[in-house]
């Protein structure tokens, strides 16, 4: 694996996790309480082994900066590092990322200068634990050019993936992008046995899709990318290369989840609260790495919690946690009831203050709060209830977002005593 270098992805400007990424890069966006988006790719390429680490990004970048600068530093006997590569005018380019294909292009120096063998290249909105040593090794002993992990999905889903069609063999002999006519799903939907010849288990009506995930040969990447105006892997690179390249799909059939949306977001950590999540947190030999804090344990005071996740220096008085994520440093008052809510506390402990008007940081005195995101050092006045009572699907306000009917409330933003949505 010395090898072999990781491209994460950071995406575009992240619309469809706004209000989230107003602030901070899509990666920079906290999850399952403590760590970051970026944490996810970055440990799984450790864990590999691979440990010359790019992070491509170009939106509001300072904060991800801050974190990969504060939690991935090696030490002096060896060569890896994680760095940051944010969209910059060159001699070559003066233009800002236009798509994934692009983004590698722009920094195919840079990537390739270690005389790498392959490149790994990875999403920074993907939530899943891969071994991706086995990726790259597999890779390697099929002789492929290049190697994309996939996945059975079910037809409700194949619309927003790229599907394809498999040989006996796993070479990927056609490929399709957001699939939506419903001909061209009838020809890629799988029988059982060939998802069984894969190693997956047998399920009817499955297609394969691609996790945005990829294995390239260095020279193959130089190849497809020098010298073409392709933008995208999935919608140009993948499928221009099936017959000039072995490309072949590496199955894999645990946990994944593309969390590029609030309600995918929402959902995808809600469900680390379960008493058995899907994602494994607690394996010692795959942690997810991320910045080591100095916090003092939380403090409960009366509460009840059920199925809930609580972070580091986080203090809860008289409370009522069900199906929620407590984040650092967060602060819940007496009273106050919260369901199936990601709360990602504050970036600092507030000093106490006496000025009646104003909201301290945290959940106010009996508040009620459900199916919502609060964002980081957000503060939610007494008496508040977020619940989108009427089942709003979309809205924007002066201090809150609803996206897919979850309430999201802004970085810092301040909601008054007694709101109501």
């Amino acid at each position: 694996m010395q090898n072999v270098v990781t491209a994460v992805l950071g995406g575009g400007a992240g619309t469809r996790l706004w209000p989230l990424t107003r602030d901070r890069a899509k990666p920079a966006v906290p999850v399952g309480g403590k760590f970051r988006l970026i944490d996810i790719p970055i440990s799984n390429s450790l864990h590999a082994g691979i440990d010359k680490i790019y992070v491509l990004t170009q939106f509001n970048s300072a904060s991800l900066h801050r974190h990969i600068a504060q939690t991935y530093r090696f030490d002096t006997f060896r060569e890896g590092f994680v760095n940051i590569l944010a969209a910059e005018q060159t001699q070559g380019s003066r233009e800002w990322y236009q798509g994934t294909a692009d983004a590698v292009r722009q920094n195919l120096e840079r990537l390739t200068y270690l005389d790498a063998e392959q490149v790994v290249v990875l999403s920074g909105d993907q939530l899943y634990a891969m071994d991706l040593k086995d990726f790259v090794e597999q890779h390697r002993q099929r002789r492929a050019e290049i190697s994309i992990a996939v996945k059975p999905v079910a037809r409700s889903e194949a619309g927003g993936l790229g599907i394809m069609k498999v040989a006996e063999d796993g070479r990927i002999v056609e490929f399709v992008e957001k699939p939506q006519d419903e001909a061209v799903l009838d020809e890629f939907t799988l029988p059982p046995q060939v998802l069984e010849r894969m190693g997956f288990p047998p399920r009817e009506g499955a297609l394969l899709a691609s996790m945005g995930i990829y294995t390239f040969d260095t020279g193959v990447l130089k190849e497809e990318l020098l010298g073409s105006d392709a933008t995208d892997f999935g919608r140009e690179v993948i499928p221009a290369s099936l017959e000039r390249h072995r490309v072949f799909a590496y199955g894999y059939d645990s946990y994944w989840r593309d969390i590029g949306t609030i309600p995918a977001f929402h959902h995808a950590n809600i469900e680390l609260t379960r008493p058995l999540p899907p994602l494994n947190l607690y394996d010692t030999e795959r942690p997810i790495y991320t910045h080591a804090r100095f916090l003092p344990g939380t403090k409960v005071n009366g509460c009840t919690i059920h199925h809930s996740i609580l972070c580091e220096g986080s203090i809860l008085s008289g409370s009522d946690i069900r199906r929620t994520i407590i984040g650092l440093r967060a602060i819940v008052r007496k009273g106050s009831t919260i369901e199936d809510t990601i709360l990602m506390g504050a970036s600092i402990f507030e000093i106490a203050h006496n000025d009646p008007h104003r909201v301290p940081l945290g959940i106010g005195n009996d508040c009620q709060i459900r199916n919502a995101i609060i964002d980081t050092n957000a503060r939610v006045g007494d008496g508040s209830r977020l619940v989108n009572a009427a089942g709003v699907d979309e809205d924007d306000g002066e201090f809150y977002s609803i996206r897919g009917g979850v309430i999201v409330i802004p970085r810092g933003a301040v909601v008054p005593p007694g709101t109501v949505l």
